[in-house]
């Protein structure tokens, strides 16, 4: 740990290199100077340099000297307000400290005599005391509370000493897995232990300690005034926090909102305790609350907003509402151009919710302000891949994996972008790595056996796929042994079949036909599957129509006017994402977030295709009906009740055509767009204001050719989609047969849905043309089987 002593001396330096003209203060020009040098990455504008200055000098006004400007004392305040790094701009400025002053930690033994034998003095107390105990705006300001403080310290020591004995007290090393890189202090991130500490709690050691520790913040409650027994809380929550204490902490930081509640710092420190905690939501309200102080509390708090923001934003993504918190990182980096841990958050926010380009731009600039962070380097990389620049994205995961060898995101991204690019060996190498580092991880287990079975390595994949059920005992882990098996037993050698995948040729649509209409046309099933998997992404498939029924009736949203002028009920994101986590309020915070950059990238980004962050909300409710939860009736009535819900609409009990149309098109260029916007429905200029009732509505929404009649296709995937096939199998991938099977009349072989939508056969069974016929459960077929009717061919051509 840095000392005090160390620290005072590294900004006299830095103060001394910059005050040219030696008069004890740095004016304008020479503080435009240093914030230029310690950033030597960002290029300031003039506007950008007196917008810091202004509120540097401002903030800071008590430091400054007249015309000579900020004197030491102020710079040293700004350090200590965690305005700057001390050690970082110290060694950007490759500057030296005069003589040996390197400093060190004092560390006091406990031992079973009284408090008061085993203090130390006032030099040596303060010495090896963590910087914010000295901090001006942040650390102890009672003599008694450094009294406190001493004893806690004790106290913590011996409970440490007693659990070490015992093997209850473990530290493990997380500098493998990606850093929040949130702000855990309000002050320098170098405070930041790298190893988490795990206390044993049960134990009638921590229970002493629990009581002793209450005899303490008695003697804080106990203070002369309000603000001493204030500061006796907070000391004790900072020791309790940096001690990894996270429990006791908060009881400490909540007594202390009590006494002072309009005080920013016990509610920034109570968040961060809750976050720790995982009481996310919790966490965010404290945060909201600091936020609340800090600006009622004009310039006196306003250098911690940055701060603030960016904890806000983390909490929030514990929540899984990511587009909210890409607000709060937005404000934290406008706010202080050079906070690069904004940006980097703010980039894998981005990232996270399928904006691609401006997750780059953020990250870019994250590394541009800091070269080796790690963390920055792997989600610019996976931003890279998403966007198909694999070349480029391989070359910036290995330079995160180079920074920090054992990175545990970059090396399993990484194997999955080697997967996607058929470079199975690599892949596999890069998922070893990953299980050096992280034994139990399921995932890359699985992957790596994957890998290895796209080597060519079928006896590696097949132990590989034995430890990885060993940690889980999930369902496509079966199903992958299963399809392991049956390529062993066909001794299927892979030809342009990933995977392990079969031979197989693609049947042009022409010689691919059906029995009867019974069976689902090719095109129809592949494009259903395609949105019955976004259904599966998104959970929507659980949420049924009536809650949609239920948001437009009990949330009212305000009219707003487009650019165009018309009337709208529309939201920003943020708060669509808010209407989107009580619809879905059955998900975990990680699977809403997949949930919401799923919406984000296939229908928000077509509602909001010009930018401005605004979605029409009613035509918004119209888009997610259909693929709710619900009987199709229903479904389509709540898709006409929201057109009807929007201020467009003038009618009690019609809309207009033109809205019916845009919104037929919305669905089509959402969920079907291979098969174009519909031209029957065509505006041919505006004039068209007709009204379109209900029953009107169905037959536009069923047509099958320019409506959504495939509708009735996905209504039979998720009824049977789930059914599987006793002990048939894929004779293409070699996978046990879920959902409906298709079976060819001529040559009996059989297709799943992906590969029946695809058109695959294999190569022996190819003829002039493929017929089949569907059996949407084992039970069908068997009745198909009993019955042995005569086979009527229906022609699709």
């Amino acid at each position: 740990m840095t000392t005090r002593g160390t620290r005072s001396e590294k900004v006299k330096r830095i103060f001394q290199q910059f005050d040219g003209n030696r008069d004890g203060g740095l004016n304008r020009d020479e503080m435009a100077a240093l914030v230029v040098a310690v950033n030597p990455r960002v290029k300031f504008s003039e506007e950008q340099i007196n917008a810091i200055l202004d509120e540097v000098f401002r903030t800071y006004g008590e430091f400054i000297d007249g015309e000579k400007g900020l004197t030491y004392d102020g710079l040293l305040r700004t350090y200590d307000d965690g305005a700057g790094d001390v050690d970082r701009d110290f060694d950007a400025l490759e500057l030296e400290l005069n003589g040996d002053n390197k400093g060190s930690s004092i560390e006091v033994e406990a031992s079973s005599s009284s408090f008061v034998d085993e203090r130390v003095i006032e030099s040596q107390k303060k010495q090896r005391t963590a910087d914010w105990a000295v901090s001006p705006n942040h650390g102890i300001v009672f003599d008694d509370t450094w009294k406190i403080v001493d004893d806690l310290e004790i106290l913590i020591k011996r409970l440490k000493a007693k659990q070490a004995k015992d093997g209850k007290y473990k530290a493990d090393n997380f500098d493998a897995f990606s850093d929040a890189g949130w702000s855990r202090e309000l002050g320098p991130s170098s405070e930041i232990s790298d190893k988490r500490v795990f206390w044993e709690e049960s134990g009638s050691d921590y229970a002493l300690f629990v009581k002793e520790l209450g005899v303490l913040r008695s003697r804080a409650d106990g203070a002369r005034s309000r603000e001493e027994a204030f500061d006796g809380h907070m000391a004790i929550g900072r020791v309790l926090y940096d001690h990894q204490l996270f429990k006791e902490a908060l009881v400490s930081f909540k007594r202390a909102c009590e006494l002072q509640p309009v005080d920013v710092r016990p509610h920034f420190r109570a968040g961060n305790c809750l976050y720790v905690l995982g009481k996310y939501k919790e966490a965010k309200e404290e945060f909201l609350l600091a936020l609340e102080a800090a600006e009622a509390g004009g310039n006196q708090w306003g250098y911690l907003l940055p701060q603030i923001y960016v904890n806000l934003g983390i909490a929030l993504e514990g929540e899984g509402m990511v587009l909210s918190a890409c607000e709060y990182y937005r404000e934290a980096a406008i706010l202080c151009p050079t906070h690069f841990r904004a940006l980097k958050l703010l980039g894998s926010a981005l990232f996270g919710v399928g904006e691609y380009k401006a997750a780059v731009k953020a990250l870019e600039e994250a590394i541009f302000m800091k070269p080796d962070f790690a963390d920055a380097h792997c989600d610019l990389a996976s931003a890279l891949h998403a966007m198909g620049d694999d070349e480029k994205a391989i070359e910036v995961f290995q330079k995160a994996i180079d920074l920090k060898p054992g990175h545990v995101d970059a090396l399993y991204n990484l194997g999955g972008l080697y997967m996607d690019l058929g470079r199975f060996q690599r892949a596999s190498e890069m998922y070893t790595r990953v299980l050096a580092v992280w034994p139990n991880h399921w995932r890359a287990q699985l992957n790596r056996a994957v890998s290895l079975l796209g080597a060519g390595e079928t006896e590696e994949a097949k132990k590989a796929l034995k430890e990885a059920l060993k940690l889980t005992n999930r369902v496509e882990l079966h199903d992958a042994i299963s399809h392991l098996k049956q390529i062993q037993k066909k001794k299927v050698k892979g030809n342009g079949g990933a995977n392990g995948e079969g031979v197989f040729v693609i049947v042009e649509p022409s010689k691919f036909n059906r029995l009867n209409d019974k069976t689902t046309l090719r095109q129809d099933l592949a494009n259903a599957l395609q949105i019955r998997a976004f259904q599966r992404i998104t959970r929507l498939s659980r949420c049924d129509v009536e809650l949609l029924k239920k948001e437009m009736s009990e949330n009212d949203v305000p009219v707003s006017y487009s650019g165009g002028g018309v009337p709208e009920k529309s939201i920003r994101k943020p708060n669509l994402e808010e209407v989107l986590r009580r619809l879905l309020n059955f998900l975990k915070p990680e699977t809403f977030q997949g949930a919401v950059k799923a919406i984000n990238e296939r229908i928000l980004s077509v509602l909001d295709e010009t930018g401005p962050g605004r979605v029409d909300l009613g035509m918004f409710y119209a888009i997610l009906a259909p693929i709710c939860s619900g009987n199709p009736e229903k479904r389509k009535r709540l898709a006409f009740d929201a057109l009807l819900w929007r201020p467009v609409s003038e009618s009690g009990s019609q809309i207009k055509k033109v809205d019916a149309v845009t919104y037929i098109n919305f669905l089509r260029a959402i969920y079907v767009p291979s098969h174009g916007v519909s031209e029957m429905l065509e505006l041919h200029g505006e004039a068209d204001s007709s009204m379109v009732s209900f029953k009107e509505f169905l037959v536009m929404f069923d047509d099958p050719d320019w409506g959504f009649g495939i509708m009735s296709t996905l209504m039979k995937l998720e009824s049977g989609d789930r059914n599987r096939h006793g002990h048939y199998v894929c004779s293409v991938c070699r996978y046990p047969i879920i959902g409906s099977r298709f079976k060819e009349i001529k040559s009996h072989f059989r297709l799943c849905n992906q590969c029946y939508s695809e058109g695959k056969v294999p190569p022996a069974f190819k003829q002039d043309e493929n017929i089949f016929k569907e059996y949407g459960s084992e039970a069908e077929a068997m009745k198909d089987k009993c019955t042995c009717l005569p086979l009527q061919y229906h022609n699709d051509r």
